[in-house]
């Protein structure tokens, strides 16, 4: 194996150490992508479009180790395929490039997906539920309530202001929402549902005046 690589050329050294060593390191990014691990802390070389990280990033470290992966195959099947020293180098930095678009496209999406299904509190406010676990007065003790929030049910942590302890089972509604995601609450009434009334006709027939 020694003596293979020795007797390479210098350009070809060069694409096969980016190549494995792209290729061990891209493997590791994209084990820790999707088992939930960040590794844009391994290096923090993000430049994202959007000021607030949201955006779409195409410089980053996971789209740079995904270009020189595959910035060294390509150049390697240059070399095999006898294409000469510029043309090789240009072809590879193109595929290089290609792959950083494809990537950040994949993790832009990704993120788009994972937000759209990321609860956010603030659609909590003015929705009447239930005190699940009892709720000290005064923000004294915190409790639960089960809330409707983005069309479901869920048993969130809340607080509140009033001078009486909630006991499970009070209607509440949400009044607030801390900047860490705890409901304020306060008791309310269910809201009053419109009922109809049963009208009764007049058997047909009948004299309906009132006879004095």
């Amino acid at each position: 194996m020694a003596e293979w690589f020795s007797n390479l050329e210098f350009l070809s050294k060069m694409y096969w150490l980016v190549a494995i060593i792209g290729s061990l390191i891209f493997s590791i990014v994209m084990v820790l992508a999707f088992v939930g691990g960040d590794a844009d802390d391994i290096g923090d070389l993000d430049s994202d479009i959007d000021a607030d990280g949201a955006g779409f990033q195409f410089i980053s470290f996971k789209n740079l180790v995904g270009f020189f992966t595959i910035f060294g195959w390509s150049g390697i099947a240059c070399i095999d395929a006898g294409l000469s020293t510029p043309l090789t180098i240009i072809i590879s930095v193109i595929c290089g490039l290609l792959m950083m678009a494809i990537m950040a496209a994949l993790f832009y999406f990704i993120s788009k997906l994972s937000d759209s299904g990321t609860l956010n509190y603030k659609n909590a406010l003015d929705a009447v539920g239930e005190v699940y676990l009892p709720i000290g007065s005064d923000r004294s003790k915190m409790g639960k309530v089960t809330v409707s929030v983005q069309g479901s049910m869920r048993e969130l942590d809340a607080l509140t202001d009033s001078l009486t302890t909630l006991k499970t089972g009070t209607i509440i509604k949400v009044v607030d929402v801390t900047s860490n995601g705890i409901l304020i609450v306060d008791q309310t009434r269910k809201p009053i549902e419109a009922s109809r009334g049963n009208n009764e006709e007049l058997p047909q027939g009948k004299d309906r005046f009132i006879e004095n």
